[in-house]
């Protein structure tokens, strides 16, 4: 999940992964503008294993429900969600995006309100009806992960311990999202869970300045960070939580620290403007269910934001997953508003930054 206002290609990476995207119907890439179609609805989603779970968590059971088939758009784009508003073509209907994301949108005015004679919110709790814009959809958690291979006798335990290259040594990887690294050099750097926010901009940019040297690729997407750390190009990674899981479940030899772990909320919303929105609409009201939450969360264990998800799942994956009472307190929620207002700002900074 990229800053909504992306960065430069050019930027991202040594090495060029292809995010693949199983498809449910006939998937689509980014490109031809959809038409009006009642029985189709377009989503545009992440790709890769993310795409997967959505297709069998949320779309199977909405098309079953509904006869309405779904087709996907990968990746998510953020320039092409804005574009797809002001031209007034569009390539999806439905998406989910971060709550920095979202704040950002919602100050652009790219979405539609909420259509309550098709989403029950009765059945939802309050605190995950966001603004009358977005559905809470699942937790995501922003770790260090480490490979347990390259440190046999104990891995790094904090930012602190990703800083200190000599202690840990190994090549490292950080995601090119901003808010994200920046958070995390102020832990690296001594800053409590609470006092991250509002953020020290000047002090984050320094220690990065430690950090940057030894960092081999800055990654965009998820299904790259995974590459990245399954084939052992980097020995220590920022990722989320949910697909580094799903890599030791699969038998890579991963730890994931919890401590510092930045935590924030995915939100499924409808684009302003776009064709079908009250199927769009439905397909949320949908995915807003607890077990349709929970059978998400099997195949890719992120946090669910309805509460009864819970009852649909056992103590072993609950324990795997970012909303459990022990995680939340060793990790910091980004202030949505606070960096919403500030980004532009934030990211002609980082571009320079990281260009120079």
């Amino acid at each position: 999940m990229n800053e909504f206002r992306s960065l430069p290609k050019r930027l991202v990476t040594r090495r060029q992964v292809l995010v693949g995207a199983a498809a449910f119907a006939a998937p689509a890439l980014i490109g031809p503008a959809i038409r009006a179609q009642e029985n189709v609805v377009y989503v545009n989603t992440y790709g890769g294993s993310w795409t997967n779970a959505e297709i069998e968590a949320y779309f199977k059971p909405f098309t079953k429900e509904t006869g309405i088939e779904v087709k996907t758009v990968t990746p998510v784009n953020a320039a092409k969600f804005k574009a797809q508003v002001v031209n007034k073509t569009y390539d999806w209907t439905v998406s989910s995006i971060g709550s920095t994301e979202f704040e950002l949108a919602k100050l652009d005015g790219l979405m539609e309100p909420i259509d309550k004679s098709v989403v029950d919110v009765s059945k939802i709790a309050k605190e995950n009806v966001i603004d009358n814009f977005g559905i809470n959809s699942v937790a995501l958690s922003y770790t260090l992960v480490y490979r347990k291979d390259k440190f046999p006798n104990g891995g790094p335990k904090s930012w602190a311990d990703f800083w200190d290259v000599k202690k840990f040594p190994g090549n490292r990887s950080l995601c090119n999202r901003s808010w994200t690294a920046l958070g995390q050099a102020l832990l690296a750097d001594g800053v409590p869970l609470d006092k991250v926010y509002p953020m020290d901009i000047d002090r984050a940019f320094k220690k990065m300045n430690e950090i940057k040297p030894h960092i081999k690729v800055w990654w965009e997407q998820n299904t790259q960070a995974q590459q990245l750390i399954k084939d052992g190009e980097v020995d220590l990674i920022q990722m989320p939580s949910a697909r580094a899981q799903e890599l030791i479940d699969q038998g890579v030899p991963l730890e994931i620290v919890w401590n510092g772990a930045e935590n924030y909320w995915s939100y499924w919303f409808v684009s302003k403007g776009a064709p079908n929105a009250k199927a769009g609409w439905k397909l949320i009201d949908v995915a807003a269910r607890p077990e349709t939450q929970a059978h998400f969360c099997k195949l890719l264990p992120y946090g669910p934001s309805h509460a009864d998800a819970f009852k649909f799942m056992d103590a072993t994956l609950a324990a795997k997953l970012p909303t459990t009472p022990e995680h939340l307190a060793l990790a910091y929620k980004p202030d949505p508003l606070w960096i919403g207002t500030r980004l532009p700002a934030i990211k002609e900074r980082w571009t320079q930054w990281i260009a120079s």
